[in-house]
């Protein structure tokens, strides 16, 4: 296996931490500092089927963003399936999924200047079939920079926990970056999560802030989320939607809560919320329009005269068959992920990662 080619291994404290946010704003920073960069994620749990090969949906994102040109079943060797694991406990084929990963990452590697390796959760996950982050760093010899969410006690505790079980390996945190900080909390973290990381001597590399941009899901991902389908608009899937407000109210009430980038929830047959929507709308034209869109719970459709109107509207239309409390409860609790073709929130996603994160202090640590 290649040792030669400088490495990091991305891992996080948790699902959701930032991993793949920190690998694309990476790719981009390392790229304008050390030139051709390689990604690998050797253990996907997530992942799309392309070519009939199942691949991991980060692995897709990273490509289509930076065009890597390495294959990408080299990227993403490993897809855990819905039945992966019972198989790996009957079979027992550690060997076989070891050699995959580092020819893989050869592959990766191959003609590259540096490689990005990013990891599936925290230190523990795949220790169900010997794969755990902490093992697969400890396989590709790779160093290790733990992501973690805002805070002070509970960042450092969960590193304290994760970096046990690298240590166990022999593998070595080279520092952390507190992602998701509340920007009215920054400077506090910054100081005193740095300080109580350093008593367990790891280095803080680097707090993110949140950004709204970054929080806020597209009407695409809230379809998907609702089982929704576009009735009309669905060329506008990538809005973002900043607010959800549910039409259970009068008419003059709702008005007050129309705002840009607003998402209504509301059933068909509530016509005179619909048509304040409309209103609302071509109220707007030059602003990009002042509503997200309107979800039709229920599977409730308005008559054919509105739906017409609606359909005839620049404003993006979704039926869901959930009820509206449903909807506005599954949006909520949905995880934004970065898509491909996401430009806006991929800008600032590079441009948060360049400006928060030691990135030359990285890699002087990598040596």
């Amino acid at each position: 296996m290649n040792t030669v080619t400088p490495r990091i291994f991305v891992a996080a404290t948790e699902q959701n931490d930032g991993k793949t946010t920190t690998c694309l704003g990476l790719f981009a920073a390392l790229r304008k500092r050390l030139g051709r960069i390689g990604y690998i994620k050797p253990v996907g749990q997530r992942f799309v089927t392309i070519d009939g090969m199942n691949i991991d949906e980060d692995t897709v994102l990273i490509d289509q963003t930076y065009k890597v040109h390495t294959p990408l079943e080299a990227m993403s060797p490993i897809a855990v399936e819905p039945d992966f694991t019972r198989k790996y406990i009957e079979e027992a084929n550690h060997d076989n999924l070891v050699r995959r990963i580092k020819n893989s990452f050869d592959r990766a590697a191959w003609e590259k200047d540096f490689v990005i390796i990013e990891g599936s959760g925290h230190a523990g996950v795949g220790s169900v079939f010997d794969l755990s982050n902490a093992s697969v760093a400890r396989i590709l010899q790779s160093k290790v920079i733990l992501i973690t969410r805002g805070g002070i006690g509970r960042p450092v505790d969960e590193i304290a926990l994760n970096k046990a079980l690298f240590d166990k390996e022999g593998v070595e945190v080279l520092g952390a970056i507190i992602n998701k900080v509340m920007p009215s909390k920054f400077e506090t973290v910054s100081e005193f999560a740095g300080r109580g990381l350093a008593r367990l001597g790891v280095e803080l590399l680097g707090c993110v802030p949140e950004d709204p941009v970054l929080e806020n899901p597209t009407l695409g991902q809230i379809s998907k989320s609702i089982k929704g389908k576009f009735l009309h608009g669905g060329e506008r899937s990538r809005r973002q939607v900043k607010k959800v407000v549910i039409g259970a109210m009068s008419t003059a009430r709702v008005t007050d809560f129309f705002s840009p980038g607003t998402l209504i929830v509301s059933p068909g047959d509530r016509e005179d919320i619909l048509l304040a929507a409309l209103s609302s709308v071509d109220r707007q034209p030059s602003e990009g329009h002042k509503l997200a869109g309107l979800v039709l719970s229920g599977d409730v459709l308005p008559d054919a005269p509105l739906l017409e109107l609606l359909r005839n509207s620049h404003l993006p239309v979704i039926s869901s068959p959930l009820d509206s409390y449903t909807v506005a409860s599954n949006i909520h609790s949905m995880t934004v992920k970065t898509l491909p073709g996401d430009v806006e929130k991929i800008d600032k996603i590079q441009s948060m990662i360049e400006r928060f994160v030691r990135i030359d202090r990285l890699i002087e640590k990598i040596g």
